[in-house]
């Protein structure tokens, strides 16, 4: 967002604040932008919000950790369909009679849960079991909106499959829902975050669910903003697909020692593991080819240098008692 108001363009974006209520952001004052508060579920209202657009980035929709999407099955299933389609109803509505040229669709990693094609390109789509959360099966659907809008309106279209976010501003959910991790209770579980805070809070030995041995990508926020920029203009996005991804594998237990050596503890590493979520995906490796190749992309920042941002972030955030 901040990055597109930078390079002088107009922004409307809107929120609900359902997650974790009211939040400000430092660009919420930019001269470029302007905030509505309500609901992307409002067609009408998307409609009128999308009267002088010439793009749309479906970025909205129920999301959380590997918890929450076993917590919410149902409810991220069908309020994130609701979300969609009330999207592309005004973004085709926008293209047809309006100013919209194009619609970049946030979907996720998860669509290739069940896949056994390593690393992953885009076109494993095609050849890949469908994902067995319904979170993951979702953003598989979100995909075919944009395809179907596509034959039948010519709507034009990117889709995103960001890998493992990570970067600060997460804070504690107002759904009041919370995840017990040996003496720690944790909110919706990104693994992150999660360890930063158990680490932290003192937890000894350190809980990990399962063996440790799941393999991520672990990318910057700052990176995948770029990433996004770079679709929205880029002309060979268009009715395209793209990976977005650091191209370094990192197991849970490495992330785990290295937050540990980070936060300077005087015991010696030790952890256990706690049975693992049925939906823990063992291995989530992308190939990140096509997004260089063809925007330009590559995810540049380190874990160790987003772990510098993120460690003191948490800590603040334990003192405020907001995390």
């Amino acid at each position: 967002m901040e990055n597109l108001l930078n390079d002088g363009h107009k922004v409307i974006g809107i929120d609900n604040f359902s997650k974790y209520g009211k939040i400000k952001k430092k660009y919420d004052n930019h001269k470029n932008y302007t905030f509505i508060k309500a609901d992307v579920k409002n067609t009408r209202l998307l409609k009128k919000l999308l009267n002088d657009c010439d793009h749309l980035v479906a970025l909205a929709a129920k999301i959380g950790g590997i918890s929450y999407f076993h917590k919410f099955a149902y409810d991220l299933l069908a309020e994130n369909e609701r979300i969609i389609a009330s999207t592309f109803d005004a973004a085709i509505d926008a293209y047809r009679n309006k100013k919209l040229k194009k619609i970049t669709v946030l979907s996720s990693s998860m669509v290739f849960e069940s896949t056994d094609i390593f690393p992953t390109p885009e076109s494993a789509i095609y050849f890949s079991p469908p994902p067995k959360s319904t979170y993951g099966f979702q953003k598989l659907a979100s995909e075919y909106f944009a395809k179907g809008a596509y034959e039948q309106y010519g709507l034009p279209f990117t889709i995103l499959r960001p890998f493992n976010c990570v970067g600060i501003g997460e804070m504690r959910a107002i759904t009041g829902k919370t995840v017990k991790s040996g003496n720690i209770n944790l909110a919706m579980s990104h693994v992150v975050p999660d360890l930063v805070q158990k680490i932290l809070k003192g937890q000894y030995p350190l809980h990990i669910l399962g063996k440790g041995n799941q393999i991520r990508h672990y990318t910057y926020g700052g990176d995948l903003a770029e990433g996004i920029k770079l679709s929205i203009f880029s002309p060979k996005a268009i009715n395209n697909d793209f990976n977005l991804s650091t191209a370094t594998s990192t197991t849970v237990l490495e992330l785990a020692r290295l937050i540990w050596k980070k936060t300077n503890q005087k015991k010696p590493f030790k952890y256990v593991s706690d049975p693992p979520f049925t939906y823990d995906v063992q291995k989530r490796i992308p190939d990140t080819v096509k997004a260089k190749k063809i925007l330009g992309f590559e995810a540049k920042t380190d874990l160790n240098t987003i772990l510098d941002e993120v460690i003191p972030w948490i800590k603040t955030q334990i003192k405020l008692n907001l995390i």
